[in-house]
């Protein structure tokens, strides 16, 4: 079982999630509309555990098959949605010199995409909110090292409070 582990933010993960945007560009070219760097390692001075998440941005389903064999040819295998409409979920193997990644597609009328950037961009504006969620994320990391569940369990209150101030519920 993988320890939850929640960093301090670093810079070095802009960096990261740029060197594996030039990988998918080098694939994707047009096919993407936008590779858009999400969640908790995209918002400088939060907390995260060190995972680049990324959605590549495709104008709709029409070309999610060629996204499909560009990304399969630099070793990402599609994993379907995993029960989130509109947000295909890849996996890969053999990156070693990349740091570790969850991959999405996402039409550009996803809801899940809508939801990834409105929260980004509401905590890359709020430097109070950044402060209160780094702190849950680092709390819940102390307590449940060894439960990514009771992780995820321990931070929702937190998480549905800052979707209601941006107005995502």
């Amino acid at each position: 079982m993988a320890k939850v582990t929640v960093l301090p933010y670093d810079k070095a993960w802009k960096s990261a999630f740029e060197d594996i945007k030039g990988e998918l560009e080098g694939v994707l070219g047009g096919l993407a509309l936008g590779i858009e760097h999400v969640g908790s390692t995209s918002v400088e001075g939060l907390s995260a555990k060190p995972i680049i998440d990324i959605d590549v941005v495709i104008k709709d389903y029409s070309v999610f098959g060629l996204v499909v064999e560009g990304l399969a040819s630099i070793g990402y295998t599609h994993e379907g949605d995993l029960g989130i409409k509109d947000r295909e979920a890849f996996a890969y193997t053999g990156k070693p010199h990349l740091l570790r990644h969850h991959l999405y597609v996402c039409p550009e009328d996803s809801q899940e995409l809508r939801r990834h950037i409105t929260f980004r961009d509401f905590l890359r504006s709020d430097p109070e909110a950044v402060r209160v969620y780094s702190r849950v994320k680092e709390t819940a990391a102390e307590l449940y090292p060894d439960s990514i569940d009771k992780y995820i369990e321990y931070k929702s209150p937190c998480i549905e409070e800052l979707y209601k101030r941006c107005g995502l519920k």
